[in-house]
This record gives structure tokens, sequence and C-alpha cells, in this order.
């Protein structure tokens, strides 16, 4: 069903990709829409239990396109350098391949206080108790990992 990575070199088993995936805060989650087209946003996300959540407005192009079509591809790169003078670029990238599913209740509140943890180490304590002041007001969309590929140049 996926295909397999050109440059077998540059191949990284999947705990190595798992590895980008925890270290990366930010990712391009691509998605395709009623009209055809492909559609990458860049997000933040956060890794938990083999699955990535990220959360959004309660309205919005992704939400559409994930509503049409729910399988979707999200792209995290931890390194990227051109070297002009070698022609090459040294890189260290994973891409997921998922299923997306809105969460709720719980779930949502348990990714909030993830993302909290991870972007807010320096108030996490304040942090945590804005949560509930704007937990209704955001979506919280969990992307389970059916696969995962990851490839490095450095």
């Amino acid at each position: 069903m996926f295909k397999e990575i050109r440059r077998k070199e540059r191949k990284l088993d999947t705990a190595e990709a798992f590895e980008i995936l925890e270290k990366g805060e930010y990712g391009i989650l691509s998605t395709i829409g009623e009209n055809g087209y492909p559609y990458g946003v860049p997000l933040n996300y956060v890794l938990n239990d083999n699955a990535l959540y990220f959360h959004c407005a309660r309205e919005g192009n992704k939400l559409e396109n994930i509503q049409f079509n729910d399988l979707v591809s999200f792209c995290v790169v931890t390194y990227a350098k051109v070297q002009p003078e070698k022609f090459v670029s040294l890189y260290e990238s994973a891409i997921v391949f998922g299923k997306t599913v809105e969460v709720i209740d719980e779930e949502k509140e348990r990714a909030m206080v993830e993302f909290t943890r991870k972007f807010c180490k320096d108030n996490f304590r304040e942090a945590i108790d804005q949560i509930h002041q704007f937990l209704q007001s955001v979506k919280v969309v969990k992307l389970t990992i059916d696969h995962v590929t990851a490839k490095t140049n450095l």
C-alpha cells in the first residue's frame, strides 16, 4: 500500500522515525478537499500513544477537508541545511500517514495538557489553569498513525 523509500541508505527505522516526531515542534498536515486539490498547512502537534494531536479553530479548511476525507499525511523536518559548495542538502525528516478524528472530553483535555507540557515548560502551571478557559473554543484532532517513514542525510 505504501511505497518504499527510494534511497535505502538514507532510510531510518521506525524507532528513529518516532524520535524525529517526538523532538519536532511543527509539521505540515496535508489533506485533500472536495475540489480535489491538496492542502498543506503548517501546525504544531504533540505525539502521544502512536498518534499525533493538533488543535485548531472550530471551523476552517483543514476541518472541512478531513470531514471530506479523513486520510492525511503529516511531514516533520527537524533539520535542514543546504550546502551549496557540495551541491547537497542535509536533512532529517519523517512522514506519517494516517486517519484523523476529532477527540472530545477527557481525550481532548489530555491532549491539551500534553501541548502545555511540550510548549509551555516555563509556565506549565499557569498554562494548565488557562486550558479550561479556552477548551470549548478549540477542536482537537487525533491522527492515528498507520504508517511512518523517515530518512536522513546528515
